[in-house]
């Protein structure tokens, strides 16, 4: 057979682009490296791997993509993209060989660059890692699972140097060059092996030849070779790589002494097979033994003198794959088949010796032509491009050869780019020859010519036509082995109608040859008479029809005259009647294969509504085959979808073969009706079976989604209807949802199920809505956004990738499965209502009393979209914001005119206020804790403290403090440094940590209190790990008292409860009587002691670390060394906290020492009994060593003043929540008169909140628990007060009062650690009714006597206790209520701000709490709150401490830097809801559980968001409820465990955001607060929809105008998705009015309510698309000319009536009902039979149709009638004539009496019961 004769398409003369880039960059290049080596690959080796698509658009899409070059030049690399540089390299010596490589899982591809002493490896990314190598590594390889580098042997190094670059041993992946002749002396000989191998070996000195690098990380290992049995490392220096393969493990090697090749399988080594060294096994865990590599030789070919020069992976004609050798000398390419054998998942490869062949060559390279998106397994199916020995060059698929190609004639004239429009006739000239071939990438090729030119040509690819191309895939993937390669011959035959060898073809002319092929197979078949020359396919294309087929696109233009040619089928039809040869039979196999493959691909086609064309086109062709091959039931079959064909086909009952061909729309159908296990759907055809067939794969999906929705079972990955299914993971409890995750997994979006036709997608759209209501919890997310919950695929997102991940990944993931039309903008503003409010407020707030009215003051980022959702309207963050400001002038009220006096007067106010002024920063910065989400770029601001105030009534004229009578600059310090912590905790890097630099650049050149606060705020946060030892050592050596503080706590909280060693010695050097006697004496500042003990405390929380405790506890009772006596309390209640976090709730465990440890503690208190006093001694005396003795004597007895409240904390915090009555029961609150003169009223206090947090669980928040706490003796006492009879003493009445009021005060700070962040309600009243009763008694309000509380205790307490005691109340009620904002508690503190500067009693300590209490109420803004963990109650039991400062200096009690540990207590338990389809917050109610605890049994409670949750301890299940949101539930399982972190992968609340999807039909809380919008719509619609419509057109059109606008806007009010206003739009249109389809108007505003008020926007394609195909019926009935030339709509819609009955019936399950409304589609089908039985000519083209097979056949009614007949006969499932003739002819002999309907019935299963009685009338009842 003649081979066929193709151009090649010169794209162009070829040059590397790099010396081009080399050119422009202008660098001149260096004499000694002139020589460059390039190569070109295809840019998938470099594309990270991802899930392999099996979109064929998108195949399509990477074929005709540019080539990528990689050049090289000395020590440089261009990687160039086309014509533009894509990145530059620069190493720092020369390279030697670079590869594409992958190691292990990483789905990045690495460039690795070899150079002389190391490796260079590079991601595309451009990040780079340098492996240094021994000078011994020659090349480098790529294999699937790394690289193998080759070693040369030492001491020979050049002389086995690598292959010369001349004789090009590589792939287009691979390159290697020559080193250069100047000779590198051989590296010192060391070799790179790891640890392992030596041990392996046992002999360092024996090397192995070839090593693996399979992980960045790891070392190269040696490779093992595997030989009879047993592993020894391969050493053969001789055995040169000479190929690798980088995606099956497969390598060829050439041994130049053997003179002999290799093939090479790279295994995973079995631990079955005997390594050399058994001792290893011994020596070494299993465990921990790395993976290993072995060689095993799969072939062998000896006698090549010189290797290979070129080897290649290239595929069979039956897809197996083949290792080619080129080997010049004897100018041949052996071509060697591998074997492969999948066992237990792993494949391997064999070489059997027969399965080879060779074919002359002086060149070859593999390509990618004959089938380019087809992949077996791993490999893409690569034909060879072959240069025989003539210069001929030849494309060969396996040992096919296939076509001859020749370059244009013109290329000799010198114009390259001429190559379009040559005939063949054209010979070559012959001056030009070719003479090589290099550099292949898909079907792009250079061509070398004898003239020294390069030419850069395509091989004709593929048809770009996808109809050809899916029928040529179809037979590829179809046909048997044999079979196909003939057919492949005669497509790229030489034919004298092959359109496909022209240059550039056409759509249309490629399919014009694939039909070419086929006939010339019909030819073949049959031995034509001469005189029908012109085949019958060029009758066609000669005809009319071809001509008009271009203007008109669809079916109309096939009744302008289908022409086959019917005389030259029927004298083929005729001869095969003859004896046939066995050539005939061989192409009547063909054919008939042929027919079913294609066959396949016209049921697939049906599935696609894009598609008709395609599908008219193939039913002519497939009306020809079955034609010419005598199938009257296929030919049959195609007339009925396309009736207008029957003018052409002359049809007959006299069937040769009674073979149906497959009906997909029937077996879908019989699916929904009879399950997927019956018999009829058993006879799918192979091809939609066979795996990875990617012709079909569309009609594939459809039957395995159907398959698994009717019941089928999943064997293996095949289901039981035979076909194979990829099914997403996750969990399913129904077929729905297995359907819908199949769907996933095929990656079958809403996109293509747009493209079903509306009967085939109502079933899966069933699934689909099923699932919705309450899918999974562990679905992917693109399941997700399948059924239209994108609230839940976000959710999922981000719990699966990291934050900054989570844009691209939604973007890559979901847009494959949602539609174009249902992608939301996300909008960038936020909306107006909520901007205008900010700006109108932020304005008028700055305008009332602010000079300037810029002005920063640290609160200008509380404002924020969920801020304002959270208080709606009212002013209360305004109102806090105004009350902590402390950044203006405060105002003064003075007299219009002033006087001399009125100045002093003036100071003094002003005094009062900067004692306010100064306290406001530490409220400041609880407020504002963590509210800027920032990137840390800019340098750290802080608002300014101003102490100055402005005169009102004198044009707010400034006022200062006089320095003349204060020290102003000592006022400062402390409070500058609160106001620059509460600068310092606003911030939250969204990165989630602070950067060292950032750090270093905001310290100051002198040190400051300014700095030293943001070192504590860092550290507070935890940012302050990044500190490097010596950063710490600079801040240290400054010795800036307020920095030391700052960043010793800063430390010990970033690193709390570590005990890391270097940060513990950093603390230690600051407690001076820790030094060894050795150590020089340092002169440090009690305050500085103070703040390290504290910080001890947190670095080892928790611990219980016995020295640390030790060591703690005798600084509580260390005597005073002659420092500031006056801060000793402060020194010890330090410690005492220290000692408590040490301990922290682990006093029970008994820690050998705790007994005496309590003992001694108990002697600080000032116990009475002590138990063993030789102990205490003892340790007194170990206490007393290395101590400078005192000036100030204590005497041998303790002072208990000082040592009381650092023991009563220490105790209470080591034994908290630990309801130890043995402690307690020692922990007396005094019971007689002698008791309470005995002990100071402050430590009562301490004493009560003690024993409270050891007796945790008895806390009560009730008034009779309070009442329980005072002793009867002060009961009875204070109750006596006004009663005159009782004869009470002055001075005892004092003490009992005082004990009383510290008493209730101790009782409530209990109460509100106990209750802390709760908000509940109980503590809050209560906690509140005893605020309001102390207010009463400092200043009497009421008079009222309602409560039972006693009165009048101002006359025996001074008003500076009670004071203290309410604003201790006070914070703890605003610890309870933290961050809810709660309106009456924030009333109380607003007034008790304002009362004590007017009442003159402004004292610092009360101002602060009032300020901090502010801060709590509004923690974070609002969005945070505290915990109640041990720590927590630790950390806010320091912040709480009840000794308030006098003054803003005061740190003589308890340092005020302490204060700020309260952030160590908070969590972010904010959650807010955000709208997926808007991305802006939105209020959702959400119904919260929480487990049963002691106080109440498991209980929900309703929340609004955005809210603040339950603690996590008692947290079950979070449910968005209520009716405007798609319901959503999230478990948690309680655990005492803290909050998730910010960015934290296992937090199932998304660091406080949950995405919520609004129902259509509904409006959002913000728009329609009491849903009246929605209400109102709805009735609005109906009415209008219903009523208005024919009264509209009557009347005048002014009322059409205003209800045209209704529809649209009432639709746009309650939904969101574009093509649900466009199409109210295009409803209301006012073009509509002069149509009289008023019906259908009516129609569309119907449906349109009914697709939203149920939330299923997707159906009005489905039901616009039922009612147009009825309406199209009944017109095409009345008129008489042609409307629809086929009848698929009408097998689309009785799947739909398949799909209602299934619903019906209860085959498919449904909680909702049918998704399109059953009414509606029993209408449908009630329309549909009264059509066809009001049809006059049916029943006689029936009767002629059922006698004799024939279609009506009488000019353009003709086609009408068939059309209808068509219709006649898919609606009521008549099978074809042959069929039913064979059926009655069984009937016919039964001489019955009976019916013969029954039996029909049986014979004819599918056929409806109207259809049997005719056949009955027509064929049986004559």
């Amino acid at each position: 057979m003649p081979v066929g004769v193709r151009q090649l398409s010169v794209l162009g003369e070829f040059k590397p682009f790099g010396l081009i880039a080399e050119a422009l960059d202008g660098k001149p290049s260096d004499t000694s490296t002139d020589d460059y080596d390039y190569f070109l690959f295809d840019p998938e080796i470099a594309r990270q791997r991802e899930d392999s698509s099996d979109n064929d658009a998108s195949a399509s899409a990477l074929s005709d993509r540019r080539d990528h070059e990689l050049f090289i030049r000395g020590n440089r690399i261009i990687w160039s993209i086309g014509a533009r540089v894509f990145k530059r390299f620069t190493l720092p010596s020369s390279v030697i060989k670079a590869c594409w490589c992958r190691m292990g899982d990483n789905p990045e591809a690495l460039l690795c660059v070899l150079q002389l002493d190391s490796l260079t490896i590079y991601n595309t990314s451009g990040e780079v890692v340098s492996i240094p190598l021994p000078g011994s590594i020659t090349s480098i390889w790529s294999l699937p699972f790394g690289l193998l580098l080759q070693q040369g042997a030492e001491g020979n190094l050049l002389k086995h140097g690598p292959f010369p670059y001349s004789s090009p041993s590589l792939g287009s992946r691979d390159i290697i060059r020559n080193r250069r002749e100047t000779g590198h002396s051989p590296h010192n000989n060391y070799s790179f092996l790891s640890a392992y191998d030596q041990l392996l070996k046992g002999e360092s000195s024996s090397m192995s030849s070839h090593l693996i690098l399979k992980d960045l990380l790891e070392e190269p290992q040696s490779i093992y070779i595997e030989e009879r049995g047993k592993l020894n490392i391969m050493r053969d220096f001789d055995e040169r790589t000479i190929w690798t393969s980088d995606l099956i493990p497969l390598m060829a090697s050439y041994n130049k002494v053997k003179m002999q090749h290799s093939v090479w399988v790279a295994e995973v080594i079995n631990s079955s097979l005997e390594v050399e060294n058994s001792s290893l096994s011994a020596t070494v865990p299993t465990g921990v033994l790395p993976k290993r590599f072995s060689f095993h030789r799969i072939w062998q070919g000896k006698g090549a003198h010189t290797a290979a020069s070129k080897v290649f992976l290239a595929t069979d004609d039956d897809s197996a794959p083949i290792i080619c050798f080129l080997f010049l000398e004897q100018k041949k390419l052996l071509s060697l088949r591998l074997q492969t054998v999948e066992i237990n998942n792993e494949i391997l490869y064999d070489v059997k010796p027969d399965m080879s062949w060779s074919i002359p060559a002086i060149a070859a390279a593999p390509v990618i032509v004959t089938r380019p998106s087809v992949k077996v397994g791993l490999l893409p199916y690569t034909d060879i491009i072959v240069l025989a020995p003539e210069s001929i060059l030849i494309l060969y698929s396996g040992k096919q050869c296939l076509c001859r190609y020749l370059l244009p004639s013109c290329l000799g004239i010198g114009n390259p780019s001429c190559n379009l429009g040559f005939s063949k006739a054209t010979s070559i000239s012959h001056d030009l020859k070719i003479v090589g071939l290099a550099d292949a990438v898909e079907a792009r090729i250079n061509v070398k010519v004898n003239n020294r030119m390069i030419f850069r040509c395509a091989l004709h690819r593929s048809p770009s036509s996808s109809l050809a191309n899916d029928s040529i895939t179809a037979m590829a993937e179809g046909l048997s082995p044999s079979f196909y390669n003939h057919f492949l011959v005669l497509l790229w035959g030489d034919s004298e109608s092959s359109r496909l060898s022209e240059a550039n073809p056409t759509v249309d002319s490629e399919w014009s040859s694939f039909c070419d092929a086929i006939m010339q197979m019909c030819k073949k078949s049959s031995v034509v008479s001469q005189e029908t020359a012109e085949s019958s396919w060029e009758f066609l294309l000669n005809s009319k029809f071809h001509k008009n087929y271009c203007k008109i696109n669809n079916m109309i233009g096939l009744s302008s005259g289908v022409a086959l040619d019917r005389t030259g089928l029927d004298s083929m039809r005729s001869n095969i009647d003859g004896t046939k040869s066995s050539e005939k039979s061989f192409h009547f196999d063909l054919l008939m294969e042929s027919l079913d493959s294609l066959h396949a691909v016209y049921e697939s086609l049906k599935m696609d509504n894009l598609r008709r064309r395609d599908l008219e086109l193939l039913a002519i062709l497939l009306c020809n085959i079955a034609k010419f091959l005598g199938e009257e039931c296929y030919l049959d079959h195609y007339v009925r979808d396309f009736p207008a064909l029957c003018k052409t086909v002359k049809m007959g009952i006299n069937c040769l073969s009674s073979k149906a061909p497959f009906n997909l729309f029937r077996w879908l159908e019989n699916c929904l009706q009879h399950g997927c296990t019956s018999d009829k759907t058993n006879n799918l055809p192979l091809v939609v079976c066979k795996d990875g067939s990617s012709v079909v794969s569309w009609a594939r999906k459809i039957v395995s989604f159907y398959s698994l929705l009717c019941d089928a079972k999943i064997i293996g990955n095949k289901l039981s209807s035979g076909v194979s299914c990829n099914i997403a993971s996750g969990s399913s409890s129904s077929n729905e949802e297995l359907t819908v995750l199949a769907m996933v997994g095929e990656k079958f979006g809403l996109k293509e199920l747009d493209s079903l036709p509306s009967g085939v997608s109502l079933p899966l759209r069933h699934a689909l809505d099923k699932c919705r209501e309450s899918p999974p919890a562990d679905w992917p997310a693109a399941a997700y956004v399948l059924i239209g919950r994108e609230d839940l695929a976000l959710s999922c997102l981000a719990r699966s990738c990291k934050f900054k991940e989570l844009e691209t990944q939604t973007n890559m993931n979901l847009v494959s499965m949602s539609t174009p039309y249902m992608l939301h903008l996300h909008p960038v503003t936020i909306p107006s209502t909520i901007s205008d409010t900010v700006g109108l407020e932020s304005t008028k707030f700055e305008d009332t009393d602010s000079i300037d009215g810029s002005m920063a003051d640290g609160m200008e980022n509380i404002f924020s979209s969920c801020t304002q959702l959270r208080y709606g309207r009212d002013l209360r963050l305004n109102e806090v914001r105004r009350l902590l400001c402390s950044a203006r002038p405060v105002a003064i009220q003075t007299s219009a005119n002033p006087s001399a006096s009125d100045q002093d007067l003036q100071q003094a106010q002003l005094w009062q206020l900067a004692q306010r002024t100064t306290a406001l920063p530490l409220g400041r910065g609880a407020f504002t804790l963590a509210t800027i989400y920032t990137l840390l770029t800019e340098a750290f601001t802080v608002p300014k403290l101003v102490l100055a105030g402005r005169l009102p009534a004198q044009q707010n004229a400034t006022v200062n403090l006089d320095p003349s009578i204060r020290n102003i600059q000592e006022l400062k310090s402390w409070p500058e440094f609160h106001n620059a912590v509460a600068a310092g905790l606003r911030l939250a890097p969204l990165q989630g940590k602070v950067s060292r630099t950032w750090i270093t650049y905001n310290r100051p050149e002198e040190p400051n209190a300014v700095h030293a606060g943001l070192l504590l705020a860092l550290g507070l946060h935890g940012f302050l790990r990044v500190l490097t030892i010596t950063d710490t050592y600079q801040y240290f050596s400054q010795e800036h008292e307020a920095t030391t503080v700052g960043l010793m706590l800063g430390l010990a909280a970033s690193y709390r409860g570590t005990m890391q060693p270097s940060i513990s010695k950093c603390l230690y050097v600051h407690i001076p009587y820790r030094h060894p006697s050795s150590f020089p004496e340092l002169e440090l500042p009690t305050l500085l002691q103070t703040a390290a003990l504290m910080s001890v405390g947190l670095l080892f929380e928790g611990s219980a670390h016995p020295q640390t405790m030790q060591t703690l506890l005798g600084e509580i009772g260390r005597r005073s060394g002659g420092d500031n006596v006056l801060e000793r309390e402060g020194y010890a209640v330090s410690a005492g906290f220290s000692l408590g976090l040490v301990a922290l709730g682990r006093g029970e465990e008994a820690l050998g020492f705790m007994d005496t440890l309590v003992d001694r503690l108990f002697h600080y208190i000032g116990g009475k009994e002590i138990r063993n006093e030789r102990s205490l001694l003892l340790a007194a005396s170990v206490d007393e060593h290395n101590r400078v003795t005192g000036q100030m004597m204590d005497g041998t007895t303790v002072n208990v003043d000082v040592t009381a409240p650092g023991a009563m904390i220490a105790l209470a915090l080591m034994f908290l929540k630990s309801e130890s009555e043995v402690i307690v029961s020692r922990l007396t609150i005094p019971q007689t008169h002698f008791d309470l003169q005995y002990v100071r009223p402050d430590f009562i206090m301490l004493r009560v909140i003690a024993r409270n947090l050891i007796m945790w669980g008895r806390i009560h928040p009730s008034k009779d628990w309070i009442e329980s706490q005072i002793p009867e003796i002060i009961k009875s006492g204070v109750k006596g007060l006004r009663d005159d009879t009782m004869d009470i003493d002055e001075m005892d009445a004092e003490t009992i009062v005082q004990a009383y009021v510290n008493i209730v005060a101790g009782a409530c700070i209990s109460l509100g650690l106990r209750f802390a962040g709760t908000k509940d309600a109980n503590a809050q009243e209560l906690l509140y009714e005893y605020a309001a009763y102390f207010l009463n008694e400092i200043k009497p309000v009421s008079t009222t006597n309602r409560s039972t509380f006693p009165k009048g205790l101002s006359q025996y307490v001074d008003r500076g206790t009670l004071e203290i005691c309410l604003h201790l109340i006070v914070l703890s009620l605003s610890v309870v209520m933290a961050g809810s904002g709660h309106l009456q508690t924030f009333r109380l503190l607003r007034f008790l701000r304002n009362r004590s500067s007017v009442d003159g009693h402004a004292n610092y300590g009360i101002q602060m709490a009032v300020s901090v209490a502010i801060g709590f109420l509004f923690l974070g803004g609002g969005t945070r709150t505290f915990s109640t963990s041990n720590s927590s109650i630790a950390a806010l039991l320091i912040t709480l401490y009840p000794r308030l400062p006098t003054g803003p200096n005061d740190n003589r009690c308890h340092l005020q830097a302490f204060r700020h540990l309260y952030v160590l207590a908070t969590e972010a338990r904010w959650l807010q809801t955000v709208d997926v389809d808007t991305g802006l917050p939105v209020y959702a109610p959400l119904e919260v559980t929480i487990k049963e605890t002691e106080h109440y049994s498991e209980t929900s409670f309703c929340e609004i968001t955005p809210c603040i949750l339950p603690e996590r301890s008692i947290l079950k299940t979070v449910r968005v409820c209520g009716p405007r949101y798609w319901p959503q539930v999230i478990e948690v399982v309680p655990e005492n465990k803290p909050w998730w972190s910010f960015g934290d992968r296992n937090d199932p609340f998304h660091s406080g955001i949950l995405h919520v999807k609004r129902k259509v039909g509904a409006c959002s809380y913000v728009d329609d607060p009491i849903g009246c919008q929605s209400l109102l719509s709805r009735a609005m619609h109906k009415v209008f929809g219903l009523t208005s419509l024919r009264a509209g057109y009557t009347g005048n059109n002014s009322n059409n105008g205003s209800a045209a606008v209704t529809v649209d806007q009432l639709v746009s009010t309650f939904s969101s998705d574009p093509s649900l206003i466009a199409f109210a739009q295009l409803c209301c249109d006012l073009s509509w009015n002069s149509r009289s389809d008023i019906d259908f108007q009516e129609f569309c505003l119907q449906v349109l309510f009914e697709c939203i008020s149920k939330d299923r926007p997707a159906l009005l394609q489905v039901y616009l698309s039922l009612y147009t195909t009825i309406g199209s019926l009944a017109q095409q009935v009345s008129n008489s000319n042609l409307l629809v030339g086929d009848s698929l709509s009408v097998s689309s819609l009785k799947l739909a009536l398949s799909y209602n009955e299934a619903v019906m019936t209860g085959r498919l399950t449904t909680s909702r009902g049918s998704i399109v409304q059953s009414v509606f589609l029993g209408s449908l089908r009630k329309q549909v039979e009264e059509l066809l039985n009001s049809a006059e000519q049916l029943k006689t083209d029936l009767c002629n149709y059922l006698n004799s097979g024939s279609w009506p056949n009488d000019g353009s009614f003709g086609v009408k009638s068939s059309t209808i007949l068509s219709w006649y006969l898919q609606w009521f499932g008549v099978p074809a004539a042959p069929t039913v003739k064979t059926m009655v002819d069984k009937i016919k002999p039964m001489n019955t009496s009976l019916s013969p309907v029954p039996l029909l019935c049986l014979l004819l299963p599918g056929t409806h019961i109207n259809a049997v009685e005719e056949i009955n009338r027509f064929l049986l009842s004559t």
